[in-house]
């Protein structure tokens, strides 16, 4: 008898699917691991959806209604593993901007009816909810990235990610630095790796899609900006972007619109 192979679950909260369109795009890579991986719910590629329990759930989007939160905490107690996918499930994504303003302001300007939206005050990535296995960064995730973390769960590993800021990913493509050498604006520094420097490569500064590098010090960064003529405006929307409720480019965010210093300690 053949051994059982291992079940993937692939779950969908408030996103625009790029995540899933990623996995989607794995087709070739994902035929590698066939032997030993199962596909048995996953709406945007099969209408064949199994009950769980499932030994591994992907998740992408971000938790933004009520409904969404008791969603999440039954795949939590029906998954063995659970990975959250993308910038929407690992920090809010860029919905998460509803996190700064009251959000009753939004609802009375975009609905004509107002009274039946149902929908929580914040975007929060899903760690914020139940405990998460690996957190995959990037809008949208990396597909290399991907198949590598399935492969490493699949073996009993940790997953092969490397922690590193854009600006290696730069130097590894011979790119001139757009930072020091015409002043653009560029999140590189602070975020981390996984894009293969893609926006600087075409010479646009970096969006900071995969998030905050470990240890990032976006104070120092933003000390750089404002010294190369960059208003004070400007970098707050640089922040406040596919990630704005990240930890650490939410607090610098919050630290500039409230007027302090760009040499001020972070959290003091």
């Amino acid at each position: 008898m053949s051994e059982a192979k291992t079940t993937l679950a692939v779950f969908k909260f408030a996103s625009c699917d790029g995540c899933q369109l990623s996995l989607l795009d794995c087709e070739d890579d994902l035929l590698d691991l066939a032997s030993a991986l199962d596909i048995v719910y996953f709406p945007e590629a099969s209408s064949d959806m199994q009950p769980g329990p499932y030994d591994i759930a992907l998740v992408e989007g971000s938790i933004t209604t009520a409904s969404d939160r008791d969603r999440i905490m039954h795949i939590r107690e029906s998954s063995k593993r659970l990975i959250t996918i993308g910038a929407c499930a690992t920090s809010g994504g860029i919905q998460a901007l509803r996190n700064f303003q009251n959000v009753d302001d939004y609802i009375n300007l975009v609905y004509a009816h107002p009274e039946y939206i149902s929908t929580l005050e914040t975007s929060t990535g899903i760690a914020d909810h139940v405990d998460v296995d690996f957190e995959l960064r990037g809008c949208p995730v990396n597909k290399q990235q991907l198949v590598e973390t399935l492969a490493a769960f699949l073996a009993g590993r940790t997953p092969q990610i490397r922690e590193t800021s854009v600006c290696v990913e730069c130097k590894s493509k011979h790119n001139t630095c757009l930072l020091i050498a015409s002043n653009t604006p560029c999140l590189g520094p602070v975020t981390q790796s996984g894009c293969g420097a893609l926006c600087p490569s075409y010479n646009r500064g970096c969006y900071g899609c995969y998030g905050p590098k470990e240890n990032a010090n976006p104070a120092a960064l933003t000390e750089t900006l404002i010294n190369v003529g960059n208003p004070v405006e400007d970098i707050v929307r640089l922040y406040k972007n596919f990630n704005a409720d990240s930890e650490p480019f939410r607090r610098e965010s919050q630290r500039l619109e409230n007027g302090l210093a760009p040499h001020d300690n972070q959290g003091n």
